[in-house]
């Protein structure tokens, strides 16, 4: 029976065989045949009339045949119908759901460490990838700068946040400094940004390098440059880290088998720059956020699914965490996961306020 190119109203017994599809599929990886459906679904249909319905879903593009075998595969485009119209979410059960709160609840971590924990923890439970960000300082100001040269030209900036919050970072300097000529840079800085925003100090330093430079002596123009490549990129409220782990538990997806599709996914969460496009979408929605396959938009992840959380303290949203691994993964057990694991996080940081 043909359908128009919008006609993608399901009949309950298509989404009925659909469903029994994809959870097959998730649980053996094998193409399911329509023998399998008949014999799982309990409907009284016989094959003849299975595999119309499947030519129809095909013809829809929620399913397709490998070449290799008569049974089909759910597409990305059923992966998200199934998801969205057909899940039945699994809650964790409760001694995997105590464990989770003893680990959070026994965890003395400071925040950093924290978070690599709970990467690690998503890992351990999913058996997938754990991605964690780093929590935004939200409206920090600047308590201190400190420079320690390292070698040759290059500084270590160690930069104190609302008298708490350390961030190091390795600037490379146009020529050698002394430790007395650092530690003039530092007593400048200091004096001029204590207590001030960072976009309030990158603007400073803008207005700063525009004067003429007859109007700054040298510790004042060496100090304003090494500020420059210090606070360059961006803002720091919005400029997101992330700690992945388990990127192993992947290798042992049958979507992922290949060594070169492998070897460049994790070389794409070395470099992180298509990941913390992705988080820091799922940073500015609400609730679970599902990227299926291509829905990511970067071709690396064609084969992958993404589910993510944003986590909050007291004040609001501070930061995502979420779990990566193949399209074909067990929806209904790590959704509910990962949205626990968020509301924990967002307590423990709570707790240590």
């Amino acid at each position: 029976m043909g359908h128009d190119a919008g006609d993608e109203a399901l009949s309950e017994r298509a989404q009925r065989l659909l469903r029994i599809l994809v959870e097959s599929y998730i649980r053996d990886g094998q193409p399911v045949g329509s023998r399998a459906l008949s014999r799982e679904s309990g409907l009284q249909l016989s094959s003849a009339t299975i595999r119309n319905v499947m030519a129809d879903l095909e013809e829809l593009g929620f399913v397709a045949s490998p070449h290799t075998s008569a049974g089909r595969v759910p597409t990305d485009k059923g992966y998200r119908f199934f998801v969205d119209t057909l899940l039945q979410l699994r809650t964790p059960d409760e001694p995997a759901s105590a464990e989770m709160r003893r680990q959070f609840e026994a965890s003395r971590d400071s925040s950093t460490d924290l978070i690599a924990s709970v990467s690690q923890l998503l890992s351990s439970v999913t058996q997938l990838a754990g991605v964690v960000t780093v929590p935004r300082t939200r409206q920090a100001s600047i308590t201190q700068i400190e420079f320690v040269a390292l070698s040759e030209k290059r500084v270590l900036v160690v930069l104190v946040f609302n008298d708490r919050e350390v961030q190091n970072r390795i600037i490379q300097l146009e020529r050698h400094f002394s430790a007395d000529e650092l530690k003039r840079a530092a007593n400048y800085l200091n004096e001029q940004f204590r207590g001030r925003g960072l976009r309030e100090v990158r603007q400073e330093i803008l207005r700063q390098l525009a004067e003429a430079h007859a109007h700054l002596n040298q510790i004042m123009l060496d100090a304003i440059s090494m500020a420059q490549q210090v606070f360059d990129g961006g803002d720091a409220e919005n400029h997101l880290e992330y700690v992945i782990k388990g990127e192993t538990n992947l290798m042992g997806a049958a979507e992922l088998t290949n060594v070169e599709k492998l070897r460049r996914l994790f070389e794409a969460f070395n470099e992180k720059r298509d990941f913390l496009h992705l988080l820091d979408h799922s940073l500015k929605a609400e609730g679970v956020q599902i990227f299926i396959g291509h829905e990511s938009g970067y071709r690396i992840l064609d084969d992958c699914s993404v589910v993510t959380a944003p986590y909050a303290d007291r004040d609001g949203v501070v930061g995502v965490l979420g779990v990566i691994g193949p399209t074909r993964m067990a929806y209904e057990r790590v959704i509910p996961i990962v949205d626990m694991t968020a509301k924990l996080l967002g307590a423990a940081l709570n707790s240590r306020r």
